[in-house]
């Protein structure tokens, strides 16, 4: 067991059961999680503590993750971002535009988001 701090991971998704999914593969590898179910309640958590790295959808309801990936870049421009999206190309378009480090297409398998995840925490 290293002694490093386990690093934080904020996932935004507002299908419960890919977020479900996604806490427990996070967990199982070690990071701390802190999930929020639409954008909306995302922004807020972002000014309430640090993350390591942000995993946010980018199709969702009140706030969209392009949203979140516009706000979050603005105030904490160091902290990665992953957007995710079901809905194609011009969402993708949108996230990358707004300086999300990386968007990946659903369904992502865990194998490579957590290849994606180790690189942008270096």
């Amino acid at each position: 067991m290293s002694d490093k701090p386990r690093k934080t991971i904020l996932v935004i998704e507002d299908d419960p059961d890919v977020l479900s999914m996604m806490i427990k593969h996070l967990e199982y590898l070690g990071y701390g999680v802190i999930s929020a179910a639409d954008g909306m309640e995302g922004m807020k958590l972002l000014d309430s503590a640090a993350y390591d790295l942000v995993i946010t959808d980018i199709v969702m309801p009140y706030v969209s993750g392009v949203g979140v990936v516009t706000a979050l870049k603005e105030r904490r421009p160091e902290i990665p971002v992953i957007a995710i999206t079901g809905y194609g190309k011009e969402p993708e378009a949108a996230a990358l535009e707004r300086k999300a480090d990386l968007v990946l297409a659903k369904p992502v398998k865990m194998a490579v988001l957590k290849d994606h995840i180790e690189r942008l925490l270096g």
